[in-house]
């Protein structure tokens, strides 16, 4: 790099050196905490002076009686989060687009991206009152006859009204998107399909669908580095130790472990564990991404 280019980039690299050093600081230092999974980890004697134990804490992760229920929790409803992510979005953006009122699709369209920016905490004392057994939801259900369900407590529910209400506060921002792919879609093939006598149904099934099936490919593609990442925020403001056996998943058993039974070791051998299996995850959806959808970063 020759001085005078050094000097007309110099202001662009100092407006970027904070963000450089704050990940610097909370994102490459406290990586020197993985010792810790190979260690019998002492906080009084800190990181160089616990015993060094290999991989016994890793033994001890996959002899956990429960370890295999909690992956199979966060695979089930990560994998459900995502098919869902997929198909509701879609089908939002696609009723969006048929609404010809443009105020009236602005309003709609507020309302339903609305609960994205509100974070887990108000919309879990939001979800506690609508699901209890004496929720708007249960008297609905009473209004026809039937018992209350209380589904943030039953295991056969609470993984359902997990993916519902995650769907429905992540759903019209993710709707955003493809309203935006829709605009890409030439209109002149939509008039020579209305000449042609093609109806709605059939001009959204073959000029809109697969106008934007290319972003809804990439969008579904790059979701594969997500399927450990069950929601924590959202699991933990909401499930109970009588829904355990269904809502316990990677990371409330690495908060369980690691900060209520204070086994230190053990939690970040969990977290190092998912860790790992979520880099592969990344790696893969980013190269199929880019095979099928042309789509990199770098």
């Amino acid at each position: 790099m020759t001085l005078a280019k050094f000097k007309r980039n110099l202001p662009l690299h100092l407006m970027i050196l904070p963000g450089v050093i704050m990940v610097f600081l909370f994102s490459y230092v406290p990586l020197a905490g993985i010792s810790i999974a190979f260690q019998n980890f002492i906080p009084n004697r800190g990181l160089f002076g616990s015993e060094w134990v290999g991989f016994e804490n890793f033994k001890y992760m996959l002899q956990m009686p429960d370890i295999r229920q909690v992956i199979w929790n966060t695979v089930y409803i990560a994998v459900m989060k995502i098919v869902l992510n997929q198909i509701v979005p879609i089908i939002a953006a696609l009723l969006l687009n048929e609404m010809k009122h443009k105020l009236l699709r602005r309003g709609v369209q507020t309302l339903i991206y609305l609960p994205h920016f509100l974070s887990w905490v108000i919309l879990g004392g939001i979800m506690i009152d609508l699901l209890s057994t004496e929720g708007i939801f249960n008297r609905v259900l009473g209004a026809f006859g039937v018992e209350p369900i209380f589904f943030l407590g039953s295991n056969n529910w609470f993984p359902f009204a997990i993916v519902a209400s995650d769907v429905w506060k992540e759903f019209g921002f993710a709707t955003i998107i493809y309203l935006a792919a829709l605009t890409s879609i030439d209109p002149t093939q939509y008039e020579a399909a209305y000449v042609d006598g093609a109806g709605r149904w059939k001009q959204t099934w073959h000029i809109t669908i697969p106008g934007i099936a290319s972003t809804i490919l990439l969008l579904a593609v790059l979701s594969l580095g997500n399927i450990l990442n069950a929601g924590f925020e959202q699991i933990f403001m909401l499930y109970s130790p009588q829904v355990y056996e269904s809502g316990d998943i990677l990371d409330t058993l690495v908060y369980r472990i690691g900060f209520v039974e204070a086994q230190y070791s053990v939690s970040t051998a969990v977290g190092l564990f998912k860790s790992v299996i979520s880099l592969v995850l990344i790696v893969t959806s980013y190269r199929l991404a880019y095979v099928y959808a042309n789509y990199r970063i770098f």
